[in-house]
């Protein structure tokens, strides 16, 4: 018996035929789609690796059954940039050294592009506010406060974009 879940995974459809119900969103993006920029870490859901887009909203893919979320649409690390362009949280961690080893970095970076989601419209992004929203993700190599300086980056560009709109208008 086989379990047919159909998503649409970095705007792409995908169908898969999963032989068990138990499997992880992580391991068929892994080991079934090819896409290993999302990371096993923990694997229970603790250290932020595994993070993911799941209809916009981040979730730890590890934790979540494939077959659970049929007709959905995930964003992988592999799915933000835009051809050569990288997304404004991803030319962000460059510019401010938001990674050492770069194991954490792909949870971490959509991790915050949720984060960043979830505070649009907010003027100045407290570091506390920060910090507490990026807290699911661990980094190993200790990078906090050059992910700090990248979330808070990346949120004033956005924010100024805004801005800038609006006085054209």
């Amino acid at each position: 018996m086989t379990f047919p879940v159909t998503l649409t995974v970095n705007g792409e459809p995908r169908r898969l035929d999963l032989e068990d119900a138990r499997v992880t969103l992580l391991d068929a993006l892994r080991e079934r789609m090819g896409l290993t920029g999302t990371k096993k870490g923990c694997d229970r859901g603790q250290c932020g690796a595994c993070t993911v887009l799941v209809d916009g909203r981040r979730i730890n893919s590890c934790l979540t059954l494939a077959v659970s979320l049929d007709g959905a649409s995930v964003t992988t690390i592999e799915g933000l940039a835009k051809g050569d362009a990288l997304h404004p949280v991803q030319a962000a961690f460059i510019a401010h050294d938001g990674f050492q080893c770069g194991f954490c970095t792909p949870g971490q970076i959509m991790s915050a592009v949720a984060f960043l989601d979830e505070v649009k419209g907010c003027g100045t992004l407290d570091p506390d506010r920060v910090r507490e929203g990026m807290s699911g993700n661990l980094c190993r190599c200790g990078a906090y406060q050059g992910i700090l300086d990248a979330v808070i980056a990346a949120h004033e560009a956005a924010h100024e974009g805004v801005l800038q709109r609006e006085d054209a208008a």
